[in-house]
C-alpha cells in the first residue's frame, strides 16, 4: 500500500470523507486521492516521491507555478516580521492600490480570507445598498458555500450530485432566483416578475465551476442593461477569472463593467485571501463608514498580502497573458486533434490561462444542461489514464484546467503525446488504468 492510501485511511478517521474540501476526495472519478508534499514550477511531488505535471495549480491561484522564487522571497521576508497583527499594515494598502489600478470598476476594495466570504459579503452590500432582498444567480455557477448562494450551485455540488445543500432554510432559498447561464430571456422574465425586489444579479462572467463556459455575445451587456433599468447591482464573481484570463480579468476582457467584483485565488498568490470591491459609493456602505457589517480577524493578513502583491507584480510583465493564452491554445488544439484522430468525441474551450475539456459530439456548450449531457464516464477513464502517466488534471468533469507561466512547450507537447495514447486506449475500450499513477 502506498503512502497516499495509508494517509487517506488515517485521514478518514478524523476528517469527514478524509478531506477538507469535497472535490479532493476523488469522489467524482473514483479511486483514492493523492496526497502531495511539495510543488515546484509546473510539477507536484506526492507522498511517495512520484512527480506529476500539474494542470490544477491549487485550483487556480498559482498562475506563476509552484514555489515561484519571487513570491517565496517576498513571503519569507514578510514572515520574519511576524505572522500577523490583527491590525492594519502597509502591505495591505499596497495590494489594495494595485488591485484598484489593475481591475476596472474597483475604486475601493475590502480584503477577506476566502472567496465564500467575499461573495457572501458582496451580496450583503448589494442588499444594504439597494434595500432589497432577492438575488438572481445562474444554475451551475458556484459562489462559495454561503446559504443563499448554494442554490443550484456548480463545482463540487455538481460533482457530488448535490443540486444544493441540506441545512439551507426555505426562507433563505426563496430569496434566490435561478436562471440558466447564457439565457437572457429567462433573466428578463425574472425581472419582469420580481424587478422591484431584486438587489443584484451575481454570476461568473466566464462560468468556471461547471467546466468552462464562455458568455454568448450580448449576454453580459444584456445583464448590464437590465440591472440599470431596474436599479439592481451587477456582481461579477471573478474568484477564478480575476487576473487569470487578463490583467483586468473578465471585466477588462469583455468590456462590460459590473458594480461589484469578487476576487480570490490569484489575489492571494496561493495563500488564503480574497477580496471584493467596486464603486466607492457602494463600498462606503461597509462598516465603519456605513451600516453593512463585515469583519475578520485574518483579513489583510500580511503573509497573504505579500504573496498576492508579489504575484500581481509579475503579471504586469509585457506579453504575459499573450504567452499564457498561446499555451492554452496549443494544449486544447492538440488534445482535440489527437482525440479526433483516435475517434474520441472531445470539445475544448480556452481563455487566458484556463481551459475546459468536454467529452461530447455537440459543439453547443452554453449552459449547465449541456455540460451534464457530456460523457462523464469517459472523462473518468481519461482522467485515470492521464494520471497513470503522471499528468494531473482536476478530478472532476465539472472543474476546469489551469496553465501557469511555469508550463513549458515541452510540458504541453508531452501532455498531448500521452493523451494520444490514452485516447487510443479509450477508443479501443482498454480501460484497465491504475487508480493512481506518477512518474
Amino acid at each position: 500500500m502506498n503512502n497516499s492510501k495509508l494517509l487517506f485511511a488515517e485521514a478518514k478517521k478524523y476528517l469527514p470523507g478524509g478531506v477538507n474540501s469535497p472535490v479532493r476526495s476523488f469522489y467524482g472519478v473514483t479511486g483514492d486521492p493523492i496526497f502531495f508534499k511539495s510543488g515546484k514550477g509546473a510539477y507536484l511531488t506526492d507522498a511517495d516521491g512520484r512527480q506529476f505535471l500539474d494542470y490544477v495549480c491549487s485550483w487556480g491561484p498559482l498562475i506563476l507555478g509552484h514555489a515561484h522564487p519571487h513570491v517565496i522571497a517576498k513571503v519569507s521576508e514578510t514572515l520574519q516580521q511576524g505572522l500577523g497583527f490583527g491590525a492594519s499594515t502597509e502591505i495591505e494598502v499596497k495590494l489594495a492600490k494595485k488591485v484598484c489600478e489593475l481591475m476596472p470598476t474597483i475604486e475601493m476594495v475590502r480584503f477577506v480570507s476566502s472567496g465564500t466570504e467575499a461573495a457572501m459579503t458582496a451580496i450583503r452590500v448589494a442588499r444594504g445598498f439597494t434595500k432589497r432582498n432577492k438575488i438572481i444567480k445562474f444554475a451551475g455557477c458556484y459562489h462559495g458555500h454561503a446559504d443563499s448562494l448554494l442554490v443550484s450551485a456548480g463545482s463540487g455540488a455538481l460533482t457530488l450530485g448535490i443540486p444544493s445543500s441540506a441545512g439551507i432554510p426555505d426562507a433563505v432559498a426563496q430569496e434566490t432566483l435561478v436562471a440558466e447561464f447564457n439565457r437572457l430571456d429567462e433573466v428578463k422574465a425574472l425581472f419582469a416578475r420580481y424587478g422591484n425586489e431584486i438587489a443584484a444579479v451575481i454570476l461568473e462572467p466566464v462560468a468556471a465551476n461547471m467546466n468552462l463556459i464562455l458568455p454568448n455575445d450580448g449576454f453580459l451587456a444584456g445583464l448590464r442593461q437590465l440591472c440599470d433599468e431596474y436599479k439592481s447591482l451587477l456582481i461579477y464573481d471573478e474568484v477564478i477569472t480575476g487576473f487569470r484570463i487578463a490583467k483586468g480579468g473578465a471585466t477588462a476582457h469583455y468590456g462590460v463593467q459590473p458594480d461589484l467584483i469578487v476576487l480570490g485565488k490569484i489575489v492571494g498568490g496561493g495563500l488564503p485571501a480574497a477580496a471584493f470591491g467596486g464603486k466607492a459609493e457602494i463600498m462606503r456602505t461597509l462598516a465603519p463608514l456605513g451600516p453593512v457589517y463585515q469583519a475578520g480577524t485574518l483579513s489583510g493578513n500580511p503573509l497573504a498580502m505579500a504573496a498576492g502583491l508579489a504575484t500581481l507584480e509579475l503579471l504586469e510583465m509585457p506579453e504575459f497573458y499573450d504567452d499564457l493564452s498561446a499555451k492554452s491554445r496549443t494544449l486544447t488544439e492538440g488534445l482535440e486533434r489527437t482525440a479526433k484522430r483516435a475517434g474520441v468525441a472531445l470539445q475544448t474551450r480556452h481563455i487566458g490561462g484556463a481551459f475546459g475539456l468536454f467529452f461530447t459530439e455537440s459543439a453547443t456548450i452554453e449552459s449547465e444542461g449541456d455540460v451534464k449531457r457530456c460523457d462523464l464516464q469517459l472523462f473518468k477513464r481519461f482522467f485515470h489514464g492521464m494520471l497513470s502517466e503522471g499528468i494531473y488534471f482536476a478530478p472532476s468533469a465539472f472543474e476546469i484546467g489551469f496553465i501557469s507561466a511555469s508550463h513549458t512547450e515541452e510540458d504541453i507537447q508531452r501532455t498531448i503525446h500521452i493523451a494520444s495514447k490514452v485516447f487510443t486506449d479509450l477508443a479501443t475500450k482498454q480501460f484497465d488504468f491504475p487508480l493512481n499513477g506518477g512518474v
